[in-house]
């Protein structure tokens, strides 16, 4: 499948996936990181920021949408590569290391650990935040993103230091987020979510330490059905890459296998 990407660097290929309403763009803050020891490369998962939707039929389920993103390493002449994703994606790198298809995953507070109250909440606020995302006209937007009190009030509860948010990147975001097809079917499945069956591949799960989407205490049944520490994120909310793009890029290197990887 055909997805829009954004390709930088040289060394073993590393997908990163973006979670529910966001675009590739949300890893620009750790890409060139990233770049100077792998291949990155940053999808739009199908129905969101400028790839197409799935086929008519296909169900948006975490299920699906981790059957697009390895048909389309498969297009791309990529095999076994290094993944890593957030929250939605951070599902899907589970996915694809419970398939066998994939060196390692890396997960940044991934979907499908919480409790059935905690995915109400879960799904009450991402349906807000795309309403009000919806609902603000352009030019106000961009006039909030330009003060730190805008960021906080229009960021505040999926990053952690939204002061450290570009303003730009902050409008680009709110706008795949209100124009994603993708998302109210996406959102819907969540009901049904289940974590992966158990991981054929090495998995590295971390967790903000002020994730206010997905609270930290999920990270303790990550564990669980991992086997595995969980690494907390210090000072990162939900979206890590901004609040600490230092930290972050370090875990994704770590995860897929530390700088001298090799391909």
């Amino acid at each position: 499948m055909e997805l829009a990407f954004e390709r930088r660097g040289a060394g073993p290929p590393l997908i990163l996936v973006h979670g529910i309403g966001h675009h590739w763009q949300g890893w620009l803050p750790v890409m060139d990181r990233l770049a100077a020891s792998r291949t990155v490369i940053a999808l739009d998962l199908p129905g969101f920021g400028v790839s197409p939707p799935l086929p008519a039929g296909t169900p948006y389920t975490a299920e699906a949408l981790a059957d697009a993103v390895e048909a389309f390493c498969d297009l791309l002449g990529v095999r076994e590569p290094h993944v890593a994703g957030n929250s939605l994606g951070g599902y899907i790198a589970l996915e694809l290391a419970s398939r066998g298809v994939v060196r390692t995953a890396t997960a940044l507070s991934p979907a499908g650990f919480w409790s059935p109250s905690e995915l109400v909440y879960a799904r009450t606020v991402l349906r807000a935040l795309r309403a009000s995302a919806g609902a603000l006209p352009p030019e106000q937007a961009a006039r909030a993103a330009a003060t730190p009190a805008g960021r906080a009030l229009t960021a505040g509860l999926l990053v952690a230091r939204p002061s450290r948010l570009a303003p730009e990147a902050l409008v680009a975001a709110a706008q795949a987020m209100a124009a994603a097809p993708g998302f109210e079917e996406t959102l819907e499945s969540f009901a049904g979510m289940m974590p992966p069956a158990p991981p054929k591949a090495p998995i590295t799960i971390a967790w903000g330490e002020h994730d206010r989407l997905l609270p930290r205490r999920q990270a303790v049944r990550a564990a669980r059905w991992s086997g595995q520490r969980v690494k907390l994120l210090l000072g990162c909310g939900h979206l890590p890459m901004s609040d600490d793009p230092e930290l972050v890029a370090r875990v994704l290197l770590e995860g897929s296998g530390g700088q001298a990887a090799s391909g």
